[in-house]
């Protein structure tokens, strides 16, 4: 599915949630009246300012590990993406379905100490109850005193601060977090984005013989959300693609002198994203993803973004074919994306 199915996509106040959906982009839902400004252009964020709603449920899964989700018993790890422009205010009914406390804590965007979602403010939520937390983001502006404000656009995460300790150790360790992305208007949207978070020593939480790939056909605009938990350094590299490392990954134009790279390094809490044309320059294939910390792409810190051909062929690629000491690729089937 692609950013222009919208008869498939789950809206922010939407009544109906879409069976198996993992995903929520508020910016969509503006967007799909926005046309391109010519042929063939992408389309781009509009303005902010509205007020979106949405509902949050924290549960245990059937493996032991605990995740975010938009309905009862469709948690994910990671949870959804949520998406705004800035400007927009969200409200999220946030419901705990466990039988520990929880909490739901935002980097990147404003709320008051009321919303922080830690145990200190008293703003975590006991086993069963519910609350609503309230996030706020602004354009960029200038101050009273004449200083510029920096706006909210970014690409962030949340994550719990309560279970196991005050800081939520034990949560993001059993994988609950998941991506926020925060546009500004004007902001070019992809066809497809995959979030990948380094954790620990896993990817999404996946043991080493199950690391996710991700899937896109020649010429999709592809969005990578990264995030990173856990106790360790890493450094993000993909083959075969280069962004520009600023905050969109996107070059301005001729005169932008943003470094291009293609390979990041990434500590606990870093989250950052970028664009790319899947293929561009380079074709079909199944491209290596990894952390360039050679122990831990050894380790398994390795899947495939799997780029295909029109005709659904990928170049020289069998599902489960080895691509690492001790690990197999799983399916060529989308693992942990928001296609759009």
């Amino acid at each position: 599915m692609d950013r222009r199915s919208f008869n498939r996509r789950l809206l922010a106040g939407s009544a109906v949630a879409a069976t198996g959906v993992t995903s929520l982009s508020l910016a969509s839902a503006q967007s799909a009246t926005s046309a391109p400004s010519a042929p063939g252009a992408p389309r781009t964020a509009p303005a902010g300012g509205q007020i979106r709603h949405l509902k949050l449920y924290a549960e245990k899964l059937t493996d032991g590990q605990m995740g975010y989700g938009l309905e009862k018993g469709k948690a994910s790890i990671p949870g959804p993406l949520i998406e705004l422009i800035e400007g927009d205010t969200l409200h999220i009914e946030f419901e705990n379905t466990m039988d520990v406390p929880v909490s739901l804590h935002p980097h990147g965007v404003d709320y008051d100490i009321a919303n922080d979602g830690t145990r200190m403010s008293k703003s975590h939520v006991e086993p069963g109850a519910t609350r609503t937390y309230t996030w706020r983001t602004h354009a960029p502006g200038r101050r009273a005193d004449g200083t510029w404000r920096p706006g909210s656009a970014g690409y962030w995460h949340y994550h719990d601060h309560v279970v196991g300790t005050d800081h939520g150790t034990g949560g993001i360790r059993k994988g609950l977090y998941g991506p926020l992305v925060v546009r500004r208007k004007g902001d070019i949207l992809p066809d497809k984005q995959f979030t990948i978070v380094f954790n620990d020593m896993t990817i999404n939480n996946k043991p080493a013989s199950a690391s996710p790939n991700f899937r896109a056909t020649v010429g999709d605009r592809v969005e990578i959300i990264m995030i990173t938990h856990g106790e360790y350094y890493h450094t993000f590299h993909m083959h075969g693609h280069r962004w520009a490392d600023n905050r969109t990954g996107l070059l301005e134009g001729p005169e932008d002198v943003s470094c291009v790279i293609d390979n990041k390094i990434t500590g606990p809490a870093d989250s950052f994203g970028f664009q790319v044309v899947a293929g561009e320059s380079v074709g079909a294939g199944a491209w290596m993803y990894h952390c360039h910390v050679q122990s831990h792409s050894d380790m398994g810190m390795a899947g495939l973004f799997l780029v295909a051909k029109p005709d659904g062929t990928i170049p020289g690629y069998e599902p489960h074919h080895p691509v690492g000491a001790g690990r197999e690729a799983d399916s060529d089937a989308e693992a942990g994306g928001h296609s759009h």
